[in-house]
């Protein structure tokens, strides 16, 4: 069945199956003020939508590589998180980091018992906060202020329990050697700093000491044959000693 939109108004033309066209001139205002003020609104709301558009930076979050991480947006991500990052306030606590160059500047200056002080201090924070977490770092520095303060066979506790827990760690070994060579123990000084070159082959002061070791042994070595009743070695003993140096450098 054919349906026509119905008017009151009569529709002279009208056809089954079409619709009533007929618009009065009072209808035909409305619907041009209608028309007109709908465009007008569009055009403001494109224009808004156009400023803001302009507005509002952009950021371009990194997108995921082959191996599941993100190919090339590394730096995206960083200055992302630049912008998020808070203020200085210099109120805060020094962190970890801080306090171990602070210490280690004390200790290279001389200044141990200062350095043990802050160290202990430290510890004593660390302890009441419940962290169940090792500071290597300290731990390090702890036995390097033992060291310097003579108190050798504590320190060589905890260089002994730090090559345990990290053999991966260089400086520990190294350490270690410097406090076997004082104590006579060649051999063993030769072997950790053999693990610290295994631990890192281009730690350059593990290879210097480890030269001085060699001349050290090469002169025990003159002097036990000397003792033997060989002759003519004093002036080779006296140039391997003036090569060595007197000890092994933590």
């Amino acid at each position: 069945m054919a349906i026509g939109k119905y008017s009151k108004h009569g529709c002279p033309d009208f056809k089954p199956g079409s619709l009533c066209t007929e618009i009065r001139p009072g209808d035909m205002t409305t619907t041009f003020s209608n028309i007109l003020s709908r465009t007008l609104l569009a055009s403001l709301l494109l224009a808004s939508a156009a400023a803001h558009s302009q507005a509002l930076p952009v950021v371009d979050l990194p997108t995921p590589g082959n191996n599941g991480e993100p190919s090339g947006g590394s730096d995206t991500l960083a200055r992302f998180l630049e912008a998020l990052k808070p203020g200085v306030d210099t109120s805060l606590p020094p962190s970890a980091s801080e306090t171990a160059a602070e210490i280690a500047h004390l200790l290279d200056s001389g200044n141990t018992s200062e350095a043990m002080e802050r160290i202990e201090q430290r510890l004593a924070e660390e302890s009441a906060r419940n962290d169940p977490g090792v500071d290597v770092q300290l731990q390090f520095l702890y036995a390097r202020a033992l060291q310097a303060s003579g108190q050798t066979e504590q320190a060589m506790n905890i260089y002994r329990e730090m090559t345990g827990n990290y053999p991966e760690l260089p400086e520990p070994w190294n350490n270690l050697a410097a406090l076997y060579w004082r104590a006579g123990k060649l051999d063993l000084a030769e072997d950790a700093l053999s693990m610290a070159l295994n631990a890192d082959p281009g730690y350059a002061l593990a290879w210097a000491n480890l030269g001085d070791l060699r001349l050290a042994q090469s002169a025990r070595a003159l002097e036990r044959a000397r003792a033997l009743g060989l002759r003519g070695l004093d002036g080779r003993i006296s140039a391997v000693q003036s090569l060595s140096s007197p000890e092994v450098q933590p």
